[in-house]
C-alpha cells in the first residue's frame, strides 16, 4: 500500500507549463476593464496623447457615443476585450499617464487641505495664529490681514456669503506660491 509520502515526485522536466490560471486570467480581464473605464473617463482631447492602438481609439469613440447604461456597460466590456487582444505592452504608456494623474490629483488635494487647515487656524487661533503668519511672512500688510480675518469671522457667524473667507484662502495660496518661488531660486 502506498502512502502519501511514497508518491513519485515529478522532475522539473516532467512539469508542463499550463499557462496562467483561471483566476489570473480573470484578474487580468478585470484590470483591463478597469483601465478601459479610466480611459473612458478621460477627456477626449487626452486620448490621442496616450499612444494607443488606432482600433482602440476608434472603439473608445464609439463607446463614448452610447448613453444607455446597460448598453454602455456592455460596450465597455467589449472595449476591454479588444484591449486584451493587444496585450499589456500596448498600454504601458496609458497606465503610466493615468498613474501620474492620480498622483498629481492626490498632491493637489493634499495641498488644498493644507491651505484650508491654515485658513481655519487663522480663523479660530486668534492672535497667536496671526503672529505665526506674520513671523513667517514679515512683508504682509498686517492691518489688511487682520481686517479680512475679522470680516471672515463675522461673515461665518452671520451666515453671510463668505467673500473674506475665500480671500484668506487666495492670500494663503499666493503666499505659499511665492515662498516656493523663493526657495527654488
Amino acid at each position: 500500500m502506498r502512502t502519501h509520502d511514497d508518491r513519485p515526485k515529478p522532475d522539473a522536466e516532467d512539469e508542463e507549463d499550463f499557462g496562467p490560471s483561471r483566476s489570473e486570467l480573470r484578474r487580468n480581464a478585470l484590470d483591463m476593464l478597469k483601465l478601459a473605464g479610466q480611459l473612458m473617463d478621460l477627456p477626449p482631447s487626452r486620448i490621442p496623447k496616450l499612444k494607443l492602438p488606432e482600433d482602440i481609439v476608434e472603439e473608445i469613440g464609439r463607446t463614448r457615443k452610447i448613453t444607455a447604461h446597460i448598453a454602455r456597460k456592455r460596450q465597455l466590456a467589449y472595449l476591454a476585450k479588444q484591449m486584451r487582444r493587444h496585450g499589456d505592452e500596448a498600454f504601458v504608456d496609458a497606465r503610466a499617464a493615468l498613474g501620474e494623474d492620480r498622483d498629481r490629483q492626490r498632491q493637489e488635494a493634499a495641498h488644498m487641505h493644507r491651505l484650508e487647515a491654515a485658513r481655519e487656524k487663522l480663523l479660530t487661533g486668534g492672535d497667536e495664529a496671526l503672529g505665526e503668519l506674520f513671523d513667517t511672512h514679515p512683508h504682509l500688510d498686517r492691518q489688511h490681514v487682520r481686517s479680512i480675518v475679522r470680516q471672515a469671522r463675522s461673515e461665518r457667524e452671520a451666515n453671510k456669503p463668505l467673500h473674506a473667507f475665500r480671500e484668506i484662502y487666495r492670500l494663503l495660496k499666493e503666499l505659499e506660491a511665492s515662498s516656493e518661488d523663493d526657495s527654488a531660486e
